[in-house]
């Protein structure tokens, strides 16, 4: 039968529903363009930011360092209350933005502002130090000032000409060290069993669920990083406070005497030590602020802009026409897991597209992949191995910098390489693997509640948590792990050109700082991340070439919140500057270690339930 065709009214009635659809979409998002402007006006005063004809750069940092800023909803940005502690500052946005103070006549100086930085990691903040050197240079001073330095801000503050503290601050410093809590205890009262599989002496992820302190072997390899690490602090501020390491070792553990020498004047023991240059008010620092920039402004303050401010202006006015050829660059900040996810945590997918565009992108010549990463799931991180492997095949140069850390099924991806770059401070290695299946079968026999029934084979029902784990599941997940373990030796020993039996010695899950592993072959240089891009277009080859980070494209609405944001929130901090800032940074340096070992735990989505994880690599 025919279909009967609509009258004439229908169709043009139709017609005029579509057109009022687009015409509601259209002024919905005019509308949403338009609030969005009206906020930015709001928080920027209502002016169209400049840089000013003289003034300083202001490096105040907020929040942590990072390789990649984690995932927010946009809105819940705007809406959301601002949290100091969970601000992220980009590192490279730190690094682009002392580069271009370098060379701009406009400004005269950089402040280093770091009271509101509640960590920095020390492999981040040595990739800053080249940049700093590039500003002091140029003939232009460094000064650092701040109510109270805790370990991360005073080692930054230390690259400065000149440090200066408030006369009721303190240098706070106390080393690092490595401490968990251990619940073997706990869960034998629980009737808990926690099944544990793992290859590799020193692949501790899991011994707090079966252990009542930390094993001898895991002590002596913990301890090992942990002391290069300290050494390298030391000596980076030593060299430019011009004391010794031993000198600051001393005042850390005669802290409670240096005290007493001041009448419990914290300020003036720093001095004393030689850890800052003098006791300024808030009133001294900016008279003092404004002879070294040259500058006031209307306020009566020194004249100074914000890097993030600074930067965003100076890319509007820095367009340069990109070349032809280019050194793509992707960052890999997070545990590694299963499938998608979204910035902060590596997608197994989600980068090997990302890595799949860099292949197919006729004008991206070579790639670095820099990784800021523990480890996670064992199938994810072959999925992202495989597919770095097919970028080579191309003829691409494929160069790994890493970051604070590229660690376990971080150091699975990077193996192939045809070239590693650490920091001396970077936690790498942990070559092992690990699984863990816990059972409550007890836990719920002590409170009446049992499980039985059938099932047609042995493995029917064998992984349930409410039943006694099988032997038979036992000893597969144990000839997975075998097999895992085989599997990450060989990636190693062919991407290292070694022989087996050489990465055995170096593998057992044991953890190695960046210097070490260039010592014994597992990294090729120690250098920064522009570094490491340099050597990606000489083994492309290429003289003139653009750098381009590829990334996860944002929606113009998502780009623009974002702008908008960044203002949104350093207005938001300025408000909860009232929050005292020393207790927040010990209440999340405390917390750290829950917060790694749950986040990991609720995101584990191997398929086989198998990790390259590396526990153990907690960024002092």
């Amino acid at each position: 039968m025919e279909e009967k065709k609509a009258g004439f009214l229908r169709r043009n009635f139709r017609r005029l529903m579509k057109f009022l659809s687009a015409l509601r979409m259209l002024v919905t998002n005019l509308l949403f363009l338009v609030v969005l402007g009206v906020l930015f006006l709001a928080f920027s005063g209502g002016e169209i930011p400049s840089v000013p004809d003289k003034g300083a750069l202001v490096l105040n940092i907020q929040g942590g360092l990072v390789d990649q800023q984690n995932y927010v909803d946009p809105i819940a940005m705007i809406l959301g209350e601002s949290d100091p502690s969970q601000y992220e500052t980009l590192l490279q946005d730190v690094i682009d933005a002392i580069d271009y103070g370098a060379e701009d006549k406009r400004i005269t100086s950089l402040v280093l502002s770091l009271d509101d930085m509640f960590y920095g990691g020390l492999a981040k903040m040595q990739e800053l130090t080249p940049a700093l050197q590039r500003f002091r240079d140029s003939g232009k001073k460094i000064i650092a000032v701040g109510d109270n330095f805790m370990q991360d801000q005073y080692w930054l503050a230390a690259q400065a000409d000149e440090v200066y503290i408030n006369p009721n601050g303190a240098v706070l410093l106390d080393g690092y060290g490595l401490y968990r809590n251990y619940f073997q205890q706990a869960l034998e009262k629980l009737k808990v069993d926690f099944h544990v599989f793992r290859v590799g002496e020193y692949k501790s992820a899991m011994e707090p669920f079966i252990r009542s302190n930390m094993s001898e072997e895991a002590k002596q390899a913990n301890l090992v990083w942990l002391g290069n690490l300290w050494n390298e602090y030391t000596r980076g501020v030593a060299e430019r406070r011009n004391i010794s390491s031993k000198a600051i070792n001393e005042y850390i553990n005669q802290f409670d005497q240096r005290l007493a020498d001041y009448q419990g004047n914290a300020s003036s023991a720093a001095v004393a030590a030689g850890l800052v240059d003098g006791v300024k008010t808030r009133d001294e620092i900016n008279r003092h602020l404004i002879e070294v920039a040259g500058a006031v402004d209307e306020d009566g303050l020194y004249q100074g802009i914000g890097f993030e401010r600074y930067l965003w202006i100076r890319k509007i006015e820095s367009s340069r026409p990109a070349s032809d050829a280019r050194v793509g660059v992707i960052v890999a900040a997070g545990n590694i897991l299963d499938g998608e996810q979204p910035p902060g945590a590596i997608g197994g997918d989600t980068l090997a597209s990302l890595i799949r565009e860099a292949r197919t992108d006729a004008t991206v010549r070579a790639l670095v992949l820099r990784i800021d990463s523990g480890g996670g799931s064992a199938f994810a991180s072959d999925i992202i191995r495989e597919e770095l492997e097919l970028l080579q095949a191309e003829g691409k140069p494929l160069v790994v910098s890493m970051g604070s850390m590229a660690a376990s099924g971080g150091y699975w991806i990077s193996a192939g390489a045809d070239e590693i770059w650490a920091l001396p401070t970077t936690l790498t290695g942990s070559i092992g693997i690990f699984g863990a299946f816990p059972t409550l079968d007890k836990s719920l026999a002590a409170i009446g509640v049992t499980t039985d029934g059938v099932g047609t084979t042995t493995m029917a029902g064998a992984m349930r948590i409410d039943r006694p784990l099988q032997p038979i599941a036992a000893r597969s997940i144990q000839s997975l792990l075998e097999h895992g373990y085989a599997q990450f030796l060989m990636i190693v020993a062919e991407g290292r050109n070694m022989s087996k039996t050489e990465v055995q010695a170096l593998a057992k899950g044991r953890v190695w700082s960046g210097s070490d592993a260039y010592r014994l072959g597992l990294v090729d240089q120690l250098g920064t991340l522009n570094q490491a891009i340099a050597s990606a277009a000489a083994l492309a080859e290429l003289d003139d070439y653009t750098k381009e980070l590829i990334e996860i494209p944002l929606t113009p609405q998502e780009q623009f919140i974002r702008e908008l944001t960044g203002e949104v929130q350093l207005r938001g901090l300025l408000l909860a500057s009232g929050v005292n800032s020393s207790f927040l940074q010990q209440a999340q340096q405390w917390l750290a270690p829950f917060k790694e070992t749950l986040g990991f735990a609720r995101s584990m989505n191997d398929p086989q339930g198998l990790y390259l994880h590396c526990s153990n690599c907690m960024v002092p």
